[in-house]
């Protein structure tokens, strides 16, 4: 199998656990607390990047050094808060229209990266941005009152919080490794989380044992193809991709969960994804395009 067919495959397997992780974690998160939810799964993912960590050349020592610490702790404290946003919107809002919001976040990155990181954003991406918001505001339907569901909100902001971390990312690659950067994503969640989680403890019932560990199985696998897929493939070619995210959201959350889709939500999401895919592909070519005169 070509190398970048087998990364296709990796993206694929990736995106279809995360799916089926965000399922589960909304059925757990319906009885139990999110940041307990949470808590659990990071203490998964930390086991993962440590495992990574002591099998990487250098190991422990040389993945701890950061050149920006306080900002690999940011980044880990942005991952968090995201993740138990998202699994507070996916039983507040649903699964489906908290994905729907969240293909959104390639266009507030794009927002984002003027100030913050100084890029230059084309009146192509700015249209597509301008579009894009466009189609979030079609989602957020406003209801017979006239005003929007504060509740929608909730995956936005976390869509927000996740475009601020892919932020820190960008900044932070500039000084540390990928490998760094791991390993402080893993750890500094699971400590944040061990700070907090233990006062929203609940014991688990019956068969929501076996879901928490089949939840914490998820999270090492999906990041482990993710990872194997970012080796074959460029970012924007994953990008994209991301999207079948929202097709997998949708069809649980009507099956499992009885969740219903509106024309508004529809179409919104068919103008956000356009919106986002080809705010990735611009920004590819650009890139692409300063390689080659640099």
């Amino acid at each position: 199998m070509a190398a970048k067919t087998k990364g296709y495959v990796f993206v694929l397997m990736a995106l279809t656990i995360f799916s089926a992780q965000d399922g589960i974690s909304k059925h757990l998160a319906g009885a139990y607390p999110p940041v307990f939810v949470a808590m659990i799964r990071y203490w998964a993912f930390a086991a993962f990047a440590l495992l990574l960590t002591a099998r990487a050349r250098g190991g422990f020592s040389s993945a701890i050094q950061s050149r920006k610490p306080w900002l690999q702790v940011a980044r880990g404290l942005l991952l968090a808060s995201q993740i138990v946003t998202t699994i507070t919107s996916f039983v507040i809002v649903g699964l489906a229209h908290s994905q729907a919001i969240s293909c959104a976040t390639p266009l507030i990155i794009a927002l984002l990266s003027m100030p913050l990181l100084g890029e230059q954003v084309g009146w192509r991406r700015w249209t597509a941005i301008c579009v894009g918001l466009a189609g979030v505001l079609l989602i957020l339907k406003p209801q017979g009152n006239g005003f929007f569901d504060v509740k929608a909100l909730l995956p936005l902001f976390a869509a927000l919080l996740f475009a601020f971390y892919v932020i820190a990312t960008r900044l932070v690659s500039r000084y540390d490794s990928p490998s760094t950067s791991f390993f402080y994503t893993g750890i500094v969640g699971a400590v944040a989380m061990s700070l907090i989680g233990p006062f929203y403890w609940t014991w688990l019932q019956g068969w929501d044992w076996a879901w928490m560990a089949i939840v914490c199985a998820t999270s090492i696998t999906s990041h482990y193809f993710l990872i194997r897929a970012y080796d074959l493939l460029d970012a924007s070619a994953v990008q994209p991709l991301t999207y079948i995210q929202l097709v997998y959201a949708s069809i649980i959350g009507v099956t499992v969960f009885g969740e219903t889709l509106n024309i508004n939500m529809v179409i919104g999401s068919v103008i956000v994804v356009a919106a986002g895919a080809f705010t990735v592909w611009r920004e590819h070519v650009v890139a692409r395009g300063k390689a080659r005169s640099a």
